[in-house]
């Protein structure tokens, strides 16, 4: 049986605790938190609306294959390791951006891998969810 209470406040937690993943995710750039504690944020952001709405609705608001954020996020990973290799430096050495942006401070391939880890955090969690058969 699905409450109408807690159905009434997933929706509007979700957009919150999606836009604090993201602030997880860029102040892990500089500070702590970062690609896996962002992640880990807005699958239990899908997880909750899963609980409480059903999988056919959270299956509505994320349309996408899970599979697709594993391997994109695979690939961004990659990316910023062989991004040193082509500069003639050893793999995985952080690149440096010469700007300096408001909030994010300058962006750099740890960002990149940042971003990387969080689409596969977030896209095994939510292969997780969507498999697991919840009562309706």
């Amino acid at each position: 049986m699905i409450s109408i209470i807690l159905s009434a406040a997933t929706r509007i937690l979700l957009p919150i605790l999606l836009l604090f993943s993201i602030f997880m995710l860029v102040r892990g750039h500089q500070e702590p938190g970062g690609g896996f504690v962002g992640g880990l944020i807005a699958s239990m952001a899908f997880a909750l609306y899963t609980i409480s709405n059903g999988i056919t609705h959270a299956r509505i608001i994320f349309p996408f294959n899970p599979n697709l954020f594993i391997i994109i996020g695979l690939f961004l990973a990659l990316l910023s390791g062989c991004l040193s290799i082509f500069l003639g430096k050893p793999g995985f050495t952080i690149i440096w951006g010469q700007y300096d942006f408001p909030v994010i401070g300058p962006l750099s391939s740890a960002l990149l891998f940042d971003i990387g880890v969080y689409l596969v955090v977030l896209g095994v969690s939510t292969s997780i969810i969507f498999t697991l058969k919840l009562k309706q």
